[in-house]
């Protein structure tokens, strides 16, 4: 009689086969196909923080008073498959206690809507996708995957501008280690608005374009290394008006020592990272690792199965005299 190879040898070896073709399929093609901006985000960021404001109703500055930030960010999810982007929409709304919750954005302090556009891969800016503004940097509303310490070029919308952030060590948020970076901005001009004289003393004058200035005395942002999600976020923001050609400011717009993330924000950019590292890490290494150990061990065993179901046993000698 002569064997036939088994079943069992057959299903080893084409198992083992796989695994090996797999293991580095998911590490060049996988996890760069990971490590891409989402184009579907759906997430809302709250800073809460004490300070100043200018009460239009008063049109007088006031002092120590709660002021909310809250930071809406949707994807534009076919803008994004037709243009191979990540096209993000972002509305941001200025608050104080009398209007929180606002029935319309429009009724804050301050609100504003973006556009932003970046590469999906190195998370640098694409103009394109009716885009608004024109920005610059390496930083925005995340990091790039795989955080270097360094310091990046992050862009403030308020100023309108990039600032250069440098790398200032580790810091914990909520459990979980980031890379910390901060920066400042010097106070600088950035635009024009019509006021009444008046209120930058020039009571004469029934309306002048008063210069808008703008300063921060403490950007720390706090980012996961691996996923370049912020984890923490933290601004001192001071808006001012001037007269024209004037170096002191008139009016207090905006002042703040520090807004930060709510802890409610922080549990939930924290909850995100770490699930999106833990998968990233594992395409890294133990998961192709793993499967290229396996099916080796795997079709090493059915290679010997098949070997030893083909090795036939002799045919019995014919006898003849």
């Amino acid at each position: 009689m002569r064997r036939t190879a088994s079943p069992l040898s057959l299903a080893l070896l084409g198992a083992g086969t796989f695994l090996l073709v797999l293991a580095p399929l998911l590490f060049a093609h996988v996890l760069p196909q990971a490590k891409r901006t989402p184009l579907d985000i759906d997430t809302t960021t709250v800073f809460t923080g004490t300070g100043s404001y200018f009460d239009t109703a008063r049109l007088k500055t006031v002092d120590d008073r709660r002021i909310t930030i809250t930071r809406q960010v949707r994807g534009d999810v076919s803008e994004g498959l037709r243009s191979g982007n990540a096209v993000w929409d972002v509305s941001t709304s200025v608050d104080n206690d009398a209007t929180l919750p606002a029935a319309d954005v429009r009724d804050s302090l301050q609100w504003t809507l973006e556009r932003w556009v970046t590469d999906r891969e190195t998370n640098e800016p694409v103009h394109c996708c009716e885009e608004s503004p024109v920005f610059d940097g390496e930083a925005y509303l995340k990091f790039p995957f795989d955080v270097e310490e360094r310091g990046y070029r992050w862009w403030d919308g308020t100023l309108g501008g990039v600032v250069q952030l440098r790398h200032d060590g580790r810091r914990s948020i909520q459990g979980h280690e980031g890379l910390r970076f901060t920066g400042t901005v010097e106070p600088t001009r950035t635009g024009v608005r019509q006021v009444p004289g008046r209120l930058v003393g020039k009571p004469r004058t029934p309306q002048v374009l008063a210069e808008e200035w703008y300063s921060n005395s403490g950007i720390e942002l706090v980012v996961d290394r691996r996923t370049g999600r912020i984890l923490y976020a933290a601004i001192g923001p001071r808006k001012t008006l001037r007269a024209p050609g004037s170096d002191k400011d008139a009016v207090v717009l905006l002042e703040s020592d520090r807004i930060a993330f709510t802890e409610p924000t922080q549990r939930r950019q924290v909850e995100l990272a770490a699930a999106d590292s833990r998968k990233l890490a594992l395409l890294a290494g133990p998961v192709p690792v793993g499967a290229g150990a396996l099916g080796a061990l795997l079709a090493v065993a059915g290679v010997v199965l098949l070997v030893r179901g083909r090795r036939g046993e002799r045919e019995p000698a014919v006898l003849t005299r």
